[in-house]
């Protein structure tokens, strides 16, 4: 960020670090195309699309210079499958099958990347028809698989990625994604991960979203509280099984073209087509921006696993224990990790206030180094946003039923530590 970038966000930064603020306000169906990245600062979209949690697009010029964008892509702009089978064909992919509904989402197999690449070219030549379904790659880890490919560098809107920094420190897993799919493939109806950001950049081929505020949701579950699996599908009309759906809004379309990123805020539910073959490159990411929002879902979660196994808790001892295990075995994160995940955020905006980084650490594409690129008052509002998280964490009656020994530092000396280094970068 230059000086006068970082001047800018000085009264953003110092607006928002003590604001509550995560307003949804509802679209008119407008949706901003960012088109410039020489005009469009960090600043303008933390203030105009972060903290209000507003969609945007951004242009190809944003994407013009990544590998894969070169690469990856044919002279008529489809998918280059000869260069993709030299550099990754005897990987294992996930796939998914667009045809089959399993549990309001679709079935998933793991196949060598060859054979995928094999099954899309027949789809193709057989007028995009197959015996075996509209198979869609989803979710591939390519980044961690092949870290030293010239894929895509992440743009700096996107650098604040409190989860990857998260699991990228523990090596266990990350949420950095190359989508591949034909022209038909799609992804039911959902909200991301932990109610997290996320953005999806077009390498070729063109999607359609459909995007749906917070709370519209609620009008669109049937009369037992679920959420439909396809929002365009006939039966929303019936009164006696969706009895809200007459008070939904429509949804919020974008039409996404090769090059360009979507933004999606945290907690919007969305249905997205690729209209063409289209292979994308996405990201889940929370920060200070979204945090709260994200530990109000994992609040929402438990309870609804303790009103899942409620007849149980009287005969069973560690029935606190079962309904975290039961918790993170469906979102991935229980109560203690959420605690370490807010430690390992805090420690590393610490380390740079207190210690700042040398000019061979800032040229490292390191978690610090992104840190101290976005400023010291930003990593000043990554610490007060993570004080009041903590601080409601550590007040939440389940966390406190929880054995606690185990956590280094405690709760309480963590949030000191974070509260003193706040005040002495703001001296």
């Amino acid at each position: 960020m230059d000086r006068a970038t970082f001047a800018c966000s000085t009264a953003f930064f110092r607006d928002y670090s003590s604001s509550s603020h995560t307003a949804f306000c509802l679209p008119t169906g407008h949706v901003d195309f960012i088109e410039k990245v020489e005009s469009f600062t960090y600043s303008d979209f933390f203030r105009d699309y972060l903290i209000p949690n507003h969609p945007c697009i951004f242009s190809a010029k944003f994407t013009e210079g990544w590998g894969s964008r070169r690469n990856w892509v044919t002279w008529d702009g489809k998918p280059n499958f000869d260069y993709l089978l030299q550099k990754f064909g005897e990987a294992i992919v996930p796939v998914a099958n667009c045809d089959v509904k399993e549990y309001n989402s679709n079935p998933k197999e793991q196949i060598p990347f060859k054979e995928y690449i094999n099954y899309w070219k027949e789809h193709i030549k057989n007028d995009y028809r197959s015996s075996r379904g509209c198979l869609y790659l989803k979710d591939w880890h390519l980044s961690r698989a092949f870290p030293e490919q010239d894929v895509y560098t992440t743009p700096v809107y996107f650098t604040s990625d409190w989860l990857n920094e998260y699991w990228d420190a523990i090596g266990v897993d990350d949420y950095r994604f190359v989508y591949m799919g034909p022209k038909g493939s799609w992804t039911p109806f959902h909200a991301d991960v932990f109610r997290s950001y996320s953005w999806s950049a077009n390498i070729c081929g063109r999607k359609k979203w459909l995007l749906y505020p917070p709370g519209q949701e609620e009008y669109l579950k049937d009369r037992h509280g679920n959420l439909p699996f396809d929002v365009t599908a006939p039966g929303l009309q019936d009164n006696s099984v969706y009895p809200r759906y007459t008070q939904s809004q429509p949804p919020v379309e974008i039409l996404q073209e090769a090059g360009e990123i979507v933004f999606i805020p945290s907690g919007w539910h969305h249905q997205v087509y690729n209209l063409e073959d289209t292979i994308s490159i996405n990201h889940n990411w929370v920060n200070g921006c979204n945090v709260a929002i994200m530990w109000c879902f994992l609040q929402d979660e438990l309870a609804a696993v303790q009103r899942e196994i409620n007849e149980w808790k009287d005969p069973m001892d560690d029935w606190h224990v079962q309904c975290q295990l039961i918790m993170k075995s469906c979102t991935g994160i229980d109560y203690k990790e959420f605690y370490n995940f807010l430690k390992v955020i805090a420690e590393n905006r610490i380390s740079v206030l207190e210690n700042g980084l040398d000019d061979e650490a800032l040229a490292k594409n390191t978690p610090k180094a992104a840190i101290s690129t976005l400023g010291m008052l930003h990593a000043v509002f990554d610490l007060k946003r993570t004080v009041k998280v903590l601080t409601s964490l550590s007040a939440n009656e389940d966390f406190k039923k929880l054995d606690l020994t185990s956590l280094s530092p405690p709760p309480e000396a963590l949030l000191h530590h974070l509260k003193a280094a706040i005040d002495t970068a703001l001296l």
